[in-house]
């Protein structure tokens, strides 16, 4: 006769004499916590944040319009990385979205934004511009002014435009340099 899981009694029986003395292991492995995002630190003055990041205003004639793909990547940065970055697979680990503000909020709200992030050590964030259909003559000036913001920043390694699914060419993946990588 043949047990549930397919093995003869016989089999069965065999099996318990050769182990019969064994006891069973209780299982005392200690159990990993679920990983949690790091802490938010506290905000900081807006004059400290805007300071870090004097950004200045006008538009670069090298400027993307509103269907064009945003790419930029500072020299050393991997080409696998890179590739990893326009296809979205790299976590995103925060977001900022500047829709509708004005230059100078939207400056302050940025700096802000990637001043924490290095607070944070986040390596990955998505910043959304949208496509400028709102503002006047239908032109990307936030789309712009953060292209052109994002190059001046020493802790920006990359950036491009991100996938359908994130928001297109109204919104862009930012690599980020760790803090405690070498410049």
């Amino acid at each position: 006769m043949c047990s549930r899981r397919g093995i003869s009694d016989d089999d069965a029986a065999a099996f318990h004499a050769a182990v019969g003395g064994v006891k069973r292991l209780h299982d005392d492995r200690v159990r990993a916590p679920a990983s949690r995002p790091p802490a938010r630190p506290r905000a900081q003055p807006v004059a400290q944040a805007v300071s870090d990041a004097l950004l200045p205003d006008g538009l670069d004639e090298r400027a993307p319009g509103v269907a064009e793909r945003q790419y930029f990547a500072r020299p050393g940065v991997q080409q696998r990385v890179l590739h990893r970055l326009t296809r979205g697979r790299i976590p995103v680990r925060d977001e900022i979205d500047l829709h509708g503000m004005r230059v100078d909020g939207a400056r302050t709200a940025l700096a802000r934004f990637l001043a924490e992030c290095e607070r944070r050590k986040l390596r990955c964030v998505r910043i959304v511009t949208g496509k400028g259909f709102g503002s006047p003559d239908a032109a990307p000036v936030l789309k712009a002014q953060v292209d052109r913001w994002l190059r001046l920043r020493p802790q920006v390694l990359a950036f491009c435009s991100a996938t359908v699914r994130d928001g297109g060419t109204g919104a862009v993946y930012v690599l980020l340099r760790r803090r405690d990588e070498a410049a």
